[in-house]
């Protein structure tokens, strides 16, 4: 019997480990990209196609990044803006508010 009350005191001590352990990573991966959205678009319509993107990468509390690609023939411009609680202190387009907008509606 002792040893059995001494087994459970160490499976109460792994446990109480464990426990702690799933907290830290669970406050930890608030800060993981966990949502993602992307849409694709032309943004000169009078060549090519759906070419270009804006990519958004969100963490639980809506802050990332959204990367948004222009393509043309000529050139590709690539843009990164930083996003805190869904907004960003750089104005954003059409598309890469789409962009945010799939990415916190993902489930």
């Amino acid at each position: 019997m002792k040893d059995i009350l001494v087994q459970f005191k160490d499976l109460k001590g792994d446990f109480d480990k464990v426990s702690k352990e799933l907290e830290e990573l669970k406050k930890e991966s608030r800060s993981w990209i966990r949502k993602i959205g992307i849409v694709r678009f032309n943004p000169f319509r009078e060549v090519g196609g759906d070419q270009s993107f804006s990519l958004a990468l969100l963490d639980a509390d809506d802050s990332g990044i959204v990367i948004s690609s222009l393509y043309s023939r000529e050139e590709n411009r690539i843009y990164g803006k930083p996003i805190k609680n869904s907004k960003s202190e750089y104005q954003l387009s059409e598309e890469e508010n789409q962009a945010i907008e799939k990415a916190k509606n993902e489930k």
